[in-house]
């Protein structure tokens, strides 16, 4: 039995790893009551924070759960108006013309655009 149940947890540890790198995709054009906008792999809204600086990120901790990054595997390419920083923890993350890219924490299904103008504007869609 105990074979059984290590082989069930190697898989599942397999199916996270997985999972956790289909996140480091370059991002796609998506539909919201915004018009088009840049998605992730699962369609979930993209932003950009005034903060930033072309090529940097500024939002780290904090800031970071609220607008988790969306990071770029070490093998990513840079392609067109996409590229690719690296964030403080020497981590890679995806950008639009050098503006960091970012989920927004309570968006909860694709299309959602709930982050745009938020904590007094600091927040926009990214559009494509």
């Amino acid at each position: 039995m105990r074979p059984t149940i290590y082989l069930f947890i190697a898989i599942l540890g397999l199916g996270m790893v997985s999972a956790s790198a289909q996140e480091a995709v370059a991002p796609k054009t998506g539909q919201s009551s915004l018009g088009p906008v840049l998605t992730d792999s699962h369609g979930m809204t993209l932003y950009t924070f005034t903060r930033d600086m072309p090529g940097f990120s500024n939002c780290n901790g904090p800031c970071a759960a609220e607008g988790p990054p969306l990071l770029a595997s070490s093998d990513a390419h840079a392609s067109g108006d996409l590229t690719i920083i690296t964030r403080d923890d020497s981590k890679k993350q995806w950008a639009l013309k050098g503006k960091p890219l970012y989920l927004w924490s309570k968006d909860s299904q694709p299309g959602d655009v709930t982050g745009d103008g938020a904590s007094k504007g600091k927040w926009h869609v990214a559009k494509p």
